[in-house]
């Protein structure tokens, strides 16, 4: 459904940014570039909304919420950092589990996408991008939903918040639970899923500041035939995570802040290869990862000058039954950055913001590296053309697991233990406007990958290597909207094109580096159509970069979700929704040779109070 879980939790316009808004009932957003909130088929995510956010390609098997890599700016799956509150979250094990979030995007605010200079100083480990969320304020109130669908899909979702405060002024304090449940037969044979949600969440707030107490555990079974190779087998994957945060944030006004985090999660996977092999050695491939970390954050003035500044580190572990020929299963990670920036002022009001800085990462396995942080700013408040930007910073990264520990010589992934740290050298010139109604934000970007960890095939060889690749990416995108009184439209567009350089390995075709969309188009709507009914439809349109990899559905694609909710005149707190994901029954492969999921119909009921 578009709506139907946590809808009514807390008030948020829909029609925020209207030049006029006008009164209607509220819902929860958890993107403002997406007009569905949550998927047809199961419970809502955080990597739900992203399938369609205009800055962001998600590459799903199965469903999104099954298993998804996250990419940005024509990075890999394993370049996307994913932070809640103050710190980067990560799995040691391989990128394809970054977006495990077991935590509801009901706790959740919208996600913030950060690329250069934004990213250098803001989160650890990553070379393209970041997801950001912060944790949501606790109101009292809950809703109730359930729904059916295609393919024996049954789904429910309960969510109860409470807070208040012993006196006008006074601190509040604040509790919310979630827990949620789907399962289908899936829309493919060998497809099914079932999966849980538990969420906890304890918070003190004031005018001026959060804390959040987290703890949250996820349960996903689900099969899907070619999930992780091309090689004509019936796989599943059963994954249990983890996650316990604990979050401050005090602010000063102007843009002064401290944030404090630090967090524990656990993933445990267990993925089998040949779902029908015979006992003993149907789940050769059984893996457990531990990480903890800690960071610290903050900006302040001083007259014209500010500082920020962010400190990170965290340790992982893992434990696996075929990781095991690498050079080490522990490993710490670290990140200091400081970027001091100044702002001039002139008579009309213009302004120029110059940061200029340094960050410094490390890990007790890999060389460090010292890398520049730039970026300046001249705004015009008032004028329709009102941003211009520049930013130029080098990230890096060391490898998963998964690359540093697979067989080098045998076995469906073969890995490499002498990979070294990625890095990345990106600059980016963007701009903002708002004109006759529209909110424009463009950027052109070019950015130089070294040592980026790929995975390749060749013809002959039954298995996925891992190879460092060296990748120049050019693109630029782009994002307009409107709103009116009765309607919402978010345009989004990028183009890319890569030249890579494999450093003399042999290969024939990349599942990942190369597996890029060269133009993206997204489109959302949101009709307000009257007496209490709703219709929101998300598209993506892709060109695809060519791939011999991917058999079926050529490498152009039109991806359709569409949903259409009806809230009762005189009941405003019930909400009936009918969805429908992949609405044209596209067979485009989002990752070469991995089946798409079909399309997939549903029905829900959700209730507020």
């Amino acid at each position: 459904m578009n709506v139907y879980a946590a809808s009514l939790l807390i008030s948020v316009p829909v029609v925020a940014l209207a030049q006029n808004p006008v009164s209607l009932p509220s819902m929860t957003v958890y993107s403002t570039r997406v007009a569905n909130q949550s998927p047809a088929v199961t419970f809502a995510m955080p990597v739900s909304t992203l399938r369609f956010e205009p800055l962001v390609d998600v590459q799903a098997r199965n469903l999104a919420e099954g298993q998804a890599d996250v990419t940005l700016r024509g990075g890999i799956f394993e370049n996307t950092a994913f932070q809640v509150g103050g710190v980067t979250l990560s799995d040691p094990q391989t990128g394809h589990y970054l977006a495990e979030l077991p935590v509801a995007p009901a706790m959740l605010l919208t996600p913030e996408i950060r690329t250069g200079a934004d990213l250098a100083l803001g989160a650890t480990n990553a070379t393209v991008g970041a997801v950001a969320f912060a944790w949501r304020p606790v109101q009292t109130g809950g809703t109730l939903g359930i729904a059916l669908g295609q393919d024996r899909l049954k789904r429910g979702e309960i969510y109860q918040g409470y807070s208040a405060a012993s006196s006008p002024g006074a601190s509040k304090y604040g509790m919310d639970v979630a827990l949620a449940h789907s399962e289908a037969d899936g829309s493919v044979p060998f497809g099914e899923h079932e999966f849980d949600r538990v969420n906890v969440r304890l918070q003190r707030s004031r005018a001026d500041s959060q804390t959040d107490l987290f703890g949250g555990y996820q349960h996903k079974r689900f099969g899907w035939p070619n999930l992780y190779t091309p090689f004509n087998s019936n796989e599943t994957e059963n994954l249990e995570t983890t996650l316990f945060a604990l979050n401050h944030r005090s602010s000063f006004g102007a843009g002064q802040f401290v944030e404090a985090g630090a967090y524990h999660r656990r993933n445990k996977d267990d993925y089998a290869f040949n779902r029908f092999a015979p006992l003993g050695v149907v789940h050769p491939f059984q893996h457990t990862t531990w990480i903890s970390g800690a960071a610290v954050s903050g900006r302040g003035n001083w007259e014209e000058f500010s500082l920020g500044a962010r400190a990170e580190v965290f340790a992982d572990e893992i434990k696996s039954t075929s990781l095991t020929f690498g050079r080490f299963h522990t490993r710490t990670v670290s990140k200091v950055a400081v970027v001091p920036e100044r702002t001039w002022t002139e008579s009309d009001g213009t302004r120029t913001t110059l940061k200029v800085g340094v960050s410094a990462e490390d890990s007790n396995h890999d060389g460090g590296s010292c890398s520049p942080i730039v970026s300046a700013v001249r705004e015009f408040p008032g004028a329709p053309w009102h941003r211009i930007d520049f930013s130029y910073a080098k990230t890096s990264q060391v490898p998963t697991y998964t690359a540093l520990n697979s067989n080098a010589t045998a076995g469906l992934f073969r890995g490499n233990p002498n990979l070294g740290r990625e890095t990345s050298h990106a600059f980016e010139v963007g701009s903002a406007a708002t004109i006759n109604g529209w909110k424009a934000r463009g950027a052109i970007f070019w950015r130089r990958d070294k040592a980026l960890v790929d995975w390749t095939f060749r013809r002959g060889v039954t298995a996925r290597t891992a190879n460092a690749v060296d990748v120049d990416v050019t693109g630029a995108e782009l994002v307009v909207r409107r709103s009116w009184s009765t309607c919402d439209v978010i345009v989004g567009y990028t183009a890319l094109t890569k030249d890579p350089n494999y450093r003399g390995a042999a290969v024939d075709a990349s599942f990942y580096a190369l597996n890029y969309a060269r133009h993206r188009l997204t489109a959302a709507l949101i009709a307000r159509l009257g007496d209490g009914f709703e219709l929101r439809v998300d598209n993506v349109a892709r060109v695809q970069a060519a791939n011999l990899l991917r058999t079926v559905g050529g490498d152009d694609a039109l991806t359709t979700s569409v949903g259409l909710s009806y809230r009762p005149l005189g009941w405003k707190r019930v909400e009936f929704s009918l969805c429908a994901d992949n609405l044209w029954n596209s067979r485009f492969q989002d990752v070469p040779s991995v089946p798409a999921a079909r399309r997939q119909i549903s029905f829900g009921t959700a209730i507020g109070w």
